[in-house]
């Protein structure tokens, strides 16, 4: 299984293409818009998600509800694309207009140009956009209905803003509430002050970064490999965090807090209860050795603050070599809640695919026949 995007930011449309899907997966389509609309939403967030009402149109592989075995392709219009249809119409633009050679730091822009021998960052931030994960939380939420048939759930929380952190633990089943909170916080205490920081930031032309929680249940062990890396399930799960833009560290289970421990402290103890092997303590996240252990997978994610201030950085103009102050193309604060969804995405993705390739199967009922068999 293998989800493919294509599309500019401000271009006609973003579009997906999911390979490998077995037939007769039920569709929603309405879930899919829904997870497309919370990529919208959140505190701090810029105009763009004004003009823009994403949703969904399936184009194949799909005949009442149902896949077909087929290639699955999707778009998600952009309907500011009238906007831009004069500088970005591939069948012919003004190039002139929208140019941009005043790099960003932070950005693609600076390398991009110089890898794609271009005098126009709009050529290399276009495609580089987070607007691009529109298409991947419409594919990642297809992959997340492929998983449910399974009775695997994905969930996840702002676990912290710019500093503001909860450090308290909530079950799986609390973390659904925190959609419905304005920066999918569920402390209410450290929001209302994340929030204030958000609005400080605001008035100050800055932008604020965040770490975000997500959380697999109901996987049975065996997922992934520990006889070949490349087929490690942690390997697999931080790569698809990591493809994220803005994402610039991941973790699994106690993850960096692991190198400050004793072992003692580490390793989740194994019992025996019942015929069946338990564990009272889960700092693995539910990966040991590169395959799931058939506890909760936990993951965490840092994003980086939006690099495009709106009181701008210092830096160059790529083609007069002249210092200068880098141009604003959005206008977000934060973006946090957007990422917490967008990440939920590539990790059901990622671990559909892995899914896919131990069971196999050209129909669900083959697929979930498998499943039934694991241990």
């Amino acid at each position: 299984m293998k989800l493919t995007t294509a599309g500019e930011s401000h271009g006609k449309m973003l579009v997906g293409i999911i390979e490998g899907l077995p037939s007769n997966l039920p569709i929603d389509i309405e879930e899919i818009d829904r997870y497309l609309s919370l990529r919208q939403s959140g505190y701090g967030r810029g105009g763009r998600q004004k003009i823009e009402s994403d949703r969904v149109e399936i184009l194949s592989g799909v005949r009442d509800r149902l896949t077909l075995g087929s290639p699955l392709a999707f778009c998600v219009r952009n309907r500011d694309y009238a906007n831009w249809e004069g500088c970005m119409a591939p069948e012919g633009a003004d190039t002139s207009l929208k140019r941009l050679t005043k790099v960003r730091p932070g950005h693609a822009d600076l390398t991009g140009v110089i890898k794609y021998d271009q005098t126009d960052a709009r050529n290399i931030l276009e495609r580089a956009s987070a607007r691009e994960t529109a298409a991947r939380v419409a594919g990642g939420t297809i992959a997340r209905q492929y998983l449910r048939q399974l009775g695997v759930e994905i969930s996840g929380y702002v676990r912290a803003v710019c500093g503001i952190e909860d450090g308290r633990f909530h079950s799986f089943e609390e973390l659904e509430a925190a959609k419905s909170q304005p920066l999918f916080m569920l402390d209410d205490k450290k929001q209302s002050e994340a929030m204030r920081l958000i609005d400080r930031l605001k008035e100050e032309g800055d932008t604020a970064g965040g770490i975000v929680e997500i959380r697999v249940k109901g996987l049975k062990s065996g997922f992934g490999s520990c006889m070949s890396y490349d087929r490690k399930l942690d390997a697999k799960l931080v790569g698809a965090l990591m493809s994220v833009q803005a994402i610039k560290g991941a973790e699994v289970g106690m993850g960096f807090d692991v190198g400050r421990k004793r072992g003692s402290e580490v390793h989740d103890e194994i019992f025996k209860e019942n015929g069946r092997f338990v564990r009272t303590t889960n700092n693995a996240g539910g990966i040991e050795g590169g395959m799931s252990n058939g506890e909760e997978i936990v993951l965490r994610a840092a994003m980086k603050p939006i690099p495009t201030l709106m009181r701008g950085l210092r830096t160059v103009d790529y083609m007069s070599g002249e210092p200068c102050t880098a141009a604003s193309e959005r206008s977000d604060v934060a973006a946090i809640c957007a990422c917490e969804v967008i990440l939920e995405s590539v990790v059901a993705t990622a671990l559909a695919e892995v899914v896919d390739e131990r069971l196999g199967g050209d129909n669900m009922r083959e697929v979930k026949g498998r499943y039934e068999l694991l241990p």
